[in-house]
């Protein structure tokens, strides 16, 4: 199988790494911020400008990423996306229901009470939504499940 791994550079590509042995059978690739963390990566990489900070400074740069996505996505057909976020998540999954790729989304596991701001948002575009803590259940609704952490 080959899984798209999408998630941004700091904690969040941390936790993603966290789950690398559940993918070490399949062909993996990230998509994810150029940062000092990911330019070294020891997985197939595409590196984006960071969204969030181009959405405020300069909004073509956003355009011409989110178009850079698609390609990679139309190219490497993977038969899922999985994300742990946090915004570049975002247009991955809407990206997603239009090439006809499955989506999965980890809340992130220092999501204890509250939604994360992508979370609230890809809960309706994800084929699997997953908590890490039972009580979020509760916060998101019938689609979101707990198998514990995965983290």
């Amino acid at each position: 199988m080959k899984i798209a791994l999408v998630c941004s550079h700091g904690g969040h590509l941390t936790e993603t790494l966290f789950l690398m042995e559940a993918f070490k059978e399949h062909d993996v690739f990230f998509i994810t911020y150029d940062n000092f963390r990911t330019r070294n990566l020891q997985y197939k990489t595409y590196l984006l400008e960071n969204l969030l900070e181009n959405l405020e400074k300069n909004p073509i740069k956003v355009i011409r990423d989110v178009i850079r996505m698609t390609i990679i996505l139309a190219k490497e057909r993977p038969d899922v996306i999985v994300s742990t976020g946090a915004e570049i998540a975002i247009p991955a999954f809407i990206i997603a229901k239009f090439l006809g790729i499955r989506t999965i989304f980890i809340e992130s596991w220092c999501r204890i009470k509250t939604k994360s701001g992508t979370g609230r948002i890809v809960y309706y575009l994800s084929d699997l939504f997953l908590v890490q803590w039972p009580q979020l259940l509760k916060l998101y609704g019938k689609r979101a499940k707990y198998v514990g952490a995965v983290v």
